[in-house]
């Protein structure tokens, strides 16, 4: 398999924890490639007509994106602990977490991306929006936080990228301020070798 990869992206980590943790990071050729949203790449746009990443080419041509999308058929490929549970109850859960997860990500690159043009543009009324949405979700996860599972889903490990994307873009924010719990189940949860591999890298 061919991954389109970047070693900043939260999206990108997300997918390869999940590769670790289901075992099948030894089958996957990651491909490193810049992206941006004026920054078209003819290679990825070719797999991928919105010119994202993460995106997935299998060995007989299939292409599959987005980050949910591969998570999610990486977990078809053993028969070991699943990261999408088979529980209904279970599986809600975990994709609800996922969606928050995937929510915080989403609104780190756009704070990313208003911070990144000229000050006289940018919206403080967007940072604003951008920092209160991020502080919310964090909130909302001290109130729910527990001890990590034995085995994390879908949702653990979307929300563990998410954190450690704070700490990559915005370590000043210090978001483990009056969130004990919440720090906690972090500090447990990067410990695991799946978050360690896969660590954020400032790099092109």
């Amino acid at each position: 398999m061919k991954l389109y990869w970047s070693s900043r992206s939260p999206f990108v980590r997300k997918v390869m924890v999940s590769a670790h943790e289901v075992g099948v990071v030894a089958d996957i050729h990651t491909v490193r490639v810049v992206v941006g949203a004026n920054n078209p790449n003819a290679e990825v746009m070719a797999a991928n007509p919105l010119n994202k990443i993460p995106t997935l080419v299998l060995d007989d041509g299939t292409v599959l994106y987005d980050s949910r999308v591969i998570c999610e058929y990486f977990d078809t490929l053993h028969t070991g602990h699943k990261l999408f549970p088979s529980d209904q109850g279970a599986r809600l859960v975990a994709l609800r977490r996922q969606a928050l997860g995937d929510g915080i990500m989403e609104v780190i690159l756009l704070r990313l991306g208003e911070q990144a043009r000229a000050p006289a543009m940018q919206s403080e009324k967007h940072l604003t929006t951008h920092r209160l949405k991020i502080a919310t979700a964090l909130d909302r996860l001290e109130s729910e936080a527990g001890p990590p599972a034995d085995q994390p889903a879908i949702g653990d490990i979307a929300i563990g990228c998410a954190l450690s994307h704070l700490d990559f873009r915005f370590a000043a924010d210090d978001w483990r301020a009056g969130r004990p719990k919440l720090a906690r189940w972090h500090g447990e949860l990067a410990r695991r070798p799946s978050m360690q591999a896969t660590e954020y890298v400032d790099a092109y």
